[in-house]
């Protein structure tokens, strides 16, 4: 086929390909007279990468490269997948059991740990949470969507996925060896931590876990708590439903949060009195490994005014995708609906700052590091391990708050 034709036929693929697009989100006419427009914009810089770049360019990479920065111009959930991409994902997905555990999202570009689970492979091969992946066997994170990510960090149970790793106090990238196990997530723990004071600590909100957490509650009231702490501090695993359950055993009225998209209808989570357990005084730890179902415990909590939001700035995350099979074999995975705040904004946007700010341990030594900006690695004389620090000033603040309420 000559050259010319293939472009006109890759051009028709395009459009087909955005009016595709474009049907499955609803747009308006108005907003389809401008996809057009910069369909044509697309179409003459194409163009004229073809006919004037320095040597002749690999025509289809191109392509792909370009559907892969629109789609995750959109947010770190959205992506576009390769035919051959799209395959290797559907079989991990159906046949894999094993993962790193850690919770992963994109952040300046690039692959970043929000947190890690206590005792999984991620935390046992030296991962922290903050930790970027600037490339997965050997492949630079950058060019990746995230379902990418997630999916060559699958595997099965007791194979070897090999990442390099940025930190702000490590000079140079570190390289990684993490065995993929079938990760389980340490039950909740409690105990009393200062006179009438009792402290609950999750590490992920999957399914069931609200019940385990009702259960520390109950048992520390037995004990004679009056007043309680939930640490949801390196919480980034688990269902936006379990959120949904965690934050309606403190509350017995109000929304909880809701879920809306383009074409998505309002769906509102409210409390129902009958599930609510306590109404003893509590104060929710957050800090930067916080996201998604614990985001909506958080922002329920100190939105209704339940009690006290203590900590750093949570990481932002809360939608739900829909994958589009595309007719060359590949897919969309499109963000649809995100979850709000009762108040009304966007988790994922805007995150949840605490009403009383405590920064995290290790922001002294830096936060998580780009790889693209030269001074984003400071090196360090201890490059191996972050600063240890027995005082906790997070828990230690929500004692100070909780002892001035009233019980």
């Amino acid at each position: 086929m000559p050259k010319k034709t293939k472009v006109v036929v890759l051009f028709a693929s395009l459009a087909i390909l955005a009016f595709m697009a474009l049907g499955e989100l609803g747009v308006r006419a108005s907003s389809n007279e401008g996809a057009y427009r910069q369909l044509q914009v697309y179409s003459e810089v194409l163009s004229r990468v073809r006919s004037e770049y320095v040597e002749e360019p690999n025509i289809p990479k191109v392509t792909d490269g370009a559907l892969h920065g629109l789609l995750e111009s959109l947010d770190a959930n959205s992506s576009f997948l390769t035919p051959p991409q799209y395959k290797v994902y559907k079989a991990r997905n159906t046949e894999t059991k094993a993962d790193i555990g850690a919770g992963v999202s994109k952040r300046f570009g690039y692959a970043t740990v929000i947190s890690v689970i206590p005792g999984g492979p991620a935390e046992k091969a030296g991962v922290e949470g903050g930790d970027i992946f600037e490339a997965i066997e050997g492949q630079s994170t950058r060019d990746m969507s995230l379902a990418e990510i997630r999916s060559m960090l699958s595997g099965q149970p007791g194979s070897n996925v090999t990442v390099s790793v940025v930190r702000a106090r490590r000079a140079e990238p570190q390289k990684l060896v993490i065995t993929r196990d079938v990760v389980t997530i340490p039950p909740v723990s409690d105990k009393i931590v200062d006179e009438g004071i009792g402290d609950i600590k999750v590490d992920a909100l999957p399914k069931g876990k609200s019940q385990e957490i009702a259960n520390k509650i109950k048992a520390l009231q037995k004990q004679g708590a009056k007043k309680l702490i939930l640490d949801l501090r390196n919480v980034s695993e688990g269902e936006e439903s379990e959120g949904v359950a965690t934050a309606n055993l403190f509350l017995n009225h109000g929304t909880i949060t809701y879920l809306q998209g383009q074409k998505y209808p309002r769906e509102a989570f409210n409390a129902d009195p009958a599930k609510a357990i306590t109404t003893l005084p509590l104060a929710v730890l957050v800090n930067k490994g916080t996201a998604g179902a614990a985001e909506v415990v958080a922002a329920a909590i100190l939105e209704n005014a339940r009690g006290d939001l203590i900590g750093d700035k949570t990481f932002g995350e809360g939608s739900v995708q829909k994958t589009i099979d595309l007719p060359d074999g590949g897919a969309l995975i499109l963000s649809v609906a995100k979850y709000y705040s009762p108040s009304g904004k966007a988790i994922q946007d805007n995150a949840i700052t605490p009403n009383v700010v405590v920064a995290d341990v290790d922001d002294a030594a830096g936060d998580g590091a780009n790889p693209d900006d030269e001074d984003g690695a400071t090196p360090s004389n201890d490059q191996d391990a972050k600063p240890k620090n027995t005082v906790d000033d997070q828990l230690n603040k929500a004692v100070e708050v909780l002892k001035s309420r009233i019980s």
